[in-house]
């Protein structure tokens, strides 16, 4: 039996306070846990941008998109890792199939 994936995309809006490297250390760790537990078939920085209301009274943040294929139950995990990583600020994560 196959094993049954979906696609889904992910952003994440990253401090810009953190600095350069710390940035560059977060964006690598969220690749490496994408990459070890699902298919990572595209990720693109966006970089700093001015977010529509300020989080956290920050006027901008740096934007990371991604989109991978992987088991339904990656998703919770992934999320789960966004929440507990201080500098993270907003995070989503999208089902692609669910959207057609």
């Amino acid at each position: 039996m196959a094993k049954i994936t979906a696609k889904y995309e992910t952003i994440m809006i990253l401090d810009v306070d953190l600095g350069e490297t710390a940035i560059a250390e977060l964006v690598a760790k969220f690749k490496a846990l994408i990459e070890a537990n699902a298919t990572l078939t595209n990720i693109d920085e966006w970089g700093k941008r001015r977010l529509a209301y300020a989080i956290n009274d920050k006027p901008e943040g740096y934007y990371v998109f991604a989109e991978f294929e992987c088991a339904p139950s990656f998703p919770a995990e992934l999320d789960r890792n966004y929440k507990i990583t201080e500098g993270v600020m907003r995070s989503i994560i999208v089902c692609q199939d669910e959207a057609k």
